[in-house]
């Protein structure tokens, strides 16, 4: 029967180890951090009915239920960051089922929701990071939550599960650690960054470091820069969802009394005050320098590279026991369908034959967040059967 997680809280895994540190791709070392999860549904006796969840660009280990405050934050915990983001999929009877598998959402390394990022304290400074908090790769993120599993005693997971960005995630951990995962998963996601999505994401950082507040990312002590963040959330928000969509949204949602500060332009359509609104609301949970690290992440991406390959034939060999789930939203305009082609040829090199669902929605990106019906039979065949 299909029911509610209810009341969530998250949980700190602080990692301490100077003989074993983390060693960055840029080459630098953290021999402490910290990385804020949830876990939703029991572990089993012997650790083997995990999902590890890897979540999209802004969002946070807060994957389902309510979770009503995250204790020593730098940003928001609002209304909108309460709410599970992923609800709909996670929980007794759903997608992801807790009756019978544990779920494991982390905030990234990098993060603002509690996980050590540019806004934490710096431990030799007693002030924030901020711009010294070093570059951060898909491959450090994932090998952060490999120490996480390794603190928990999980030596192999029965998925992961990854949406757009978080598809790479999982994609990451799948051909670097191939002993640790069975069952793949990749919803509206791709194996490389695309030409348009560099464009898109350059266009937001550029926002953001234009900010006369931004300064070089040492802002902590003054203000913040809220407009460069507004304008990057606002370039990223329209290709999340469908111009449709946000049309519609837009009528319902805005009413009008969104301005422009220190503009000559007047805001004339209800689509106008919507982006707007959501780039001003966004502000207030997010943090910049966290925004920048998780963009150069996503632009430095380098499947084979990371995982010391030369082509995708050799890499995902090693890969043959796994069996991969690619999701395609057919009006998607973030990952375009042809880079679900391009994940599923490059699988398809190694030997593995992925299974390839195409969602018709016209919600666009957003899709996976917003429609368990249409997801949710198929990640139950893959998640709840025998695929050998």
């Amino acid at each position: 029967m299909i029911g509610s997680i209810g009341q969530t809280k998250t949980q700190f895994f602080h990692f301490t180890d100077a003989a074993s540190p983390l060693v960055l791709r840029c080459g630098e070392i953290l021999e402490d951090f910290t990385l804020a999860y949830e876990m939703y549904g029991d572990l089993s006796k012997e650790h083997d009915n995990v999902i590890l969840l890897f979540h999209a660009l802004s969002a946070s280990q807060h994957a389902a239920g309510h979770t009503g405050s995250v204790p020593g934050l730098t940003v928001q915990w609002d209304k909108e960051c309460q709410a599970g983001w992923w609800d709909g999929f996670v929980g007794p009877g759903k997608a992801l089922d807790t009756e019978k598998f544990c779920v494991i959402c982390v905030n990234y390394l990098g993060g603002c929701y509690g996980s050590t990022g540019p806004s934490s304290e710096n431990p030799a400074t007693g002030k924030p990071y901020g711009s010294s908090f070093p570059r951060v790769a898909i491959s450090d993120i994932v090998d952060s939550q490999i120490k996480l599993l390794d603190h928990l005693e999980i030596n192999k997971l029965h998925a992961v599960v990854g949406s757009s960005l978080g598809g790479m995630m999982g994609l990451s951990l799948a051909t670097r650690y191939p002993e640790r995962v069975d069952k793949v998963v990749a919803l509206a996601s791709g194996i490389a960054t695309s030409l348009l999505q560099r464009i898109h994401n350059l266009e937001q950082i550029s926002a953001i470091e234009a900010d006369g507040n931004f300064k070089g990312g040492n802002y902590y002590e003054g203000k913040t820069p809220e407009r460069g963040l507004a304008l990057a959330r606002m370039i990223g928000h329209k290709a999340f969802i469908s111009l449709n969509t946000l049309e519609r949204r837009a009528r319902k949602i805005v009413q009008g009394g969104i301005e422009k500060d220190n503009s000559w332009y007047a805001l004339r359509t209800p689509i106008e005050s919507y982006m707007l609104h959501q780039g001003q609301k966004f502000v207030r949970r997010f943090d910049a320098n966290t925004y920048l690290r998780i963009m150069d992440a996503w632009q430095s991406f380098d499947l084979l590279g990371e995982a010391g390959f030369k082509d995708y034939a050799a890499m995902f060999a090693r890969c043959k026991h796994q069996h991969y789930l690619i999701f395609t939203i057919d009006s998607d305009v973030c990952y375009y369908p042809d880079q679900q082609e391009d994940l599923a040829a490059a699988i398809a090199q190694g030997g593995i034959a992925p299974t390839r669902i195409t969602v018709h929605s016209e919600k666009g990106h957003d899709s996976f967040l917003l429609e368990p019906n249409l997801y949710t039979p198929h990640l139950h065949f893959i998640l709840e059967n025998n695929t050998d």
